[in-house]
């Protein structure tokens, strides 16, 4: 049976780390956040054949779909498995950081302080914590839902 795994929350919380090691253990395919382009010319005909795509998902083969913006939820089929990755702030903002050089500018930190928990209250059957959880616990979840 094919999985659809949506994989979101905040940048910098681990969604890639744990969307990785998903990817090795269950053999799937992966995308993030707007990988979906490439499939039409519009963007519009591509959002929809991705769509179509996840939701008439089949076969052998497990889909991943990772995303750090709220609107690409939608994209979703309600079959999927959704998985939210959540973080500490100063985790977040240490993180983000890195990929800045080291430094966090102010309008930076101000923007990652105004979205933090701003997928708390979506849907989800999985919360992975970063630092708290590993991704094995997520993936011998996985396996109960696969049986």
């Amino acid at each position: 049976m094919t999985m659809v795994i949506g994989i979101f929350g905040e940048s910098c919380t681990g969604k890639s780390t744990l969307a990785d090691y998903l990817k090795t253990k269950l053999q799937a395919k992966l995308f993030t956040g707007k990988d979906y382009l490439r499939l039409a010319k519009s963007e519009n005909e591509a959002r929809e054949a991705f769509r179509q795509l996840l939701a008439g998902a089949t076969g052998e083969e497990h889909i991943l779909y990772v995303m750090a913006e709220k609107h690409l939820l939608s994209l979703l089929p309600d079959h999927a498995t959704r998985i939210l990755v959540t973080a500490e702030l100063e985790t977040i903002k240490s993180r983000f950081a890195g990929r800045m050089g080291g430094k966090l500018p102010a309008p930076v930190a101000a923007m990652l302080v105004r979205n933090h928990g701003c997928f708390d209250a979506e849907p989800h059957h999985i919360h992975y914590r970063a630092g708290e959880m590993d991704p094995e616990s997520v993936y011998n979840t996985l396996r109960t839902y696969l049986s």
